[in-house]
């Protein structure tokens, strides 16, 4: 079963699909829009940042770990 996500500029109901490179808008117009509002800080973030938890060494390990895993291509070849 395919995943149908709404476009958040127009609500169209979208495919989500690898071959579809505007996801999750329905197109790059859509896209470009919704890239111009946020450069004219019309979205905002809702939630404050959460200063007060301390990060560890090991919670930062294990957050490069992640993504480093997920982004192979900053791994330098050996």
């Amino acid at each position: 079963m395919t995943l149908k996500v709404n476009c958040p500029t127009c609500e169209k109901q979208v495919k989500w699909l690898p071959e579809n490179s505007f996801r999750p808008f329905c197109s790059e117009r859509c896209k470009l829009i919704d890239l111009g509002d946020w450069a004219e800080e019309n979205h905002k973030i809702s939630q404050p940042v959460n200063d007060k938890v301390e990060l560890t060494e090991e919670m930062l390990d294990q957050l490069e770990s992640e993504f480093l895993q997920h982004n192979k291509f900053f791994v330098e070849p050996e």
